[in-house]
């Protein structure tokens, strides 16, 4: 049984070059956007194991547009089971505010499926949404991220390869 994987002994200035780029990346993203729930920068943190990673499976569509899907799907069931009607008994018990976790991904994952803009990390942030809360700061520091990473990725390019 082998723990590393064997392209990985053949070739680990690949290996070690993708990953120390995505450490600069994630650094100077972090740094010009300040995000405050953890729940969204893990999702984002999933976005860059992807982009470097796995370079030909982040494409645009799909990161930006998932990432906007999981927004979506988070905020409507943010605001339609904690600021809306329903917010009041949402607050009093447990089922309601389980059931709109759970909407929220499931709506996201259909979402993204019949619109080709599949990204894993994105269901994230839909979670992130509903449980965390919604602000302008957010959905634009989850945008701008998401942007970012797809220009550094395509400025990048010529230096990725797929390591899975």
């Amino acid at each position: 049984m082998n723990i590393f994987d064997k392209k990985f002994l053949r070739e680990p200035k690949k290996y070690l070059l993708q990953s120390f780029l995505a450490v600069v990346v994630i650094m100077v993203i972090f740094h010009y956007e300040v995000l405050p729930h953890i729940v969204i920068a893990t999702s984002l943190g999933g976005s860059t194991f992807i982009v470097f990673a796995m370079p030909s499976r982040a494409k645009p569509r799909r990161l930006v547009g998932g990432h906007t899907v999981g927004l979506i799907s988070g905020s409507l069931f943010y605001f339609m089971f904690f600021t809306g009607p329903l917010a009041e008994i949402t607050a009093n018990g447990t089922f309601l505010k389980v059931l709109a976790y759970a909407l929220s991904v499931g709506l996201c994952i259909i979402l993204m499926t019949i619109t080709d803009t599949e990204h894993t990390p994105a269901v994230a942030t839909a979670l992130g949404i509903v449980t965390e809360g919604w602000s302008y700061q957010i959905v634009l520091s989850i945008l701008l991220c998401a942007i970012s990473l797809t220009i550094f990725r395509r400025l990048l390019d010529k230096h990725l390869q797929d390591l899975v």
